[in-house]
This record gives C-alpha cells, sequence and structure tokens, in this order.
C-alpha cells in the first residue's frame, strides 16, 4: 500500500479534484465530505495524513480535528487544513486545533501535494 490520503471538504467537486490529482501524484486517496465521516474513515483507514477543509456545516474542521488529535488511535495522523479564511487568526486557529500545515483556498492541487510531502517527512 502507497502513501494513503484523506481528502475531507464538504463540495463534492472539491474533492474530487483533490482525490484525482493525489492520485496522479502517486498517492492513495480516499474522501470524506464532513467531520463525523472523517472521523470514522480515519480510524478505520488510517491514513498517512489528512487534507481537511476547515469550513464544513455540522461539524467543521477545527472540531474534527481536535476530535481526531484527542483519539489515541487518530492522534498522530497529520492534518493540512484548507481553508479560504486566509487571515493569520484562521492559521493560528487551524494549528491550536492540532493541523500540522495551512494552506489557503484556492490553492493549486501541487501546492497541497508538497505540503504533504512537507508534513510526512518527504522532502
Amino acid at each position: 500500500m502507497g502513501t494513503l490520503i484523506l481528502v475531507v471538504d464538504d463540495t463534492r467537486d472539491s474533492r474530487e479534484l483533490f482525490v484525482e490529482f493525489l492520485r496522479m501524484a502517486g498517492f492513495e486517496a480516499e474522501q470524506a465530505s464532513g467531520g463525523q465521516e472523517a472521523i470514522e474513515k480515519a480510524a478505520a483507514l488510517r491514513p498517512s495524513a489528512i487534507v481537511m477543509d476547515l469550513e464544513m456545516p455540522e461539524m467543521d474542521g477545527w472540531e474534527a480535528t481536535r476530535r481526531l488529535k484527542a483519539d489515541e488511535r487518530t492522534r498522530s495522523i497529520p492534518v493540512v487544513a484548507l481553508s479560504a479564511h486566509v487571515m493569520e487568526g484562521a492559521r493560528t486557529k487551524a494549528t491550536e486545533a492540532g493541523c500540522a500545515g495551512f494552506l489557503p483556498k484556492p490553492c493549486y492541487p501541487t501546492q497541497v501535494s508538497e505540503e504533504l510531502k512537507r508534513v510526512l517527512g518527504q522532502t
């Protein structure tokens, strides 16, 4: 099995774009459409990293990340936050929630790939 990335975004087009690109870049990729699904899939699949949209209905990415980091089964999985909120406060809040990386939306898929390689120690 290769490096599995879990892509979490409530917008299907965004999820599918990143999943397709990550697969083309040599990663394996799965997807989740919200925070609760992300927590369940992370515990079951144990991905190498998670790309997490922060703004989602029901359970946002900040809360999902806090819950992932509170669970011993998933706490070591690095989370890269994706957010349209590019103010410094959003980056700080994401870091405080436990995110290892932060990318503003919109971003190029290559930026996501590069950030994943960075947090996984592959650069």
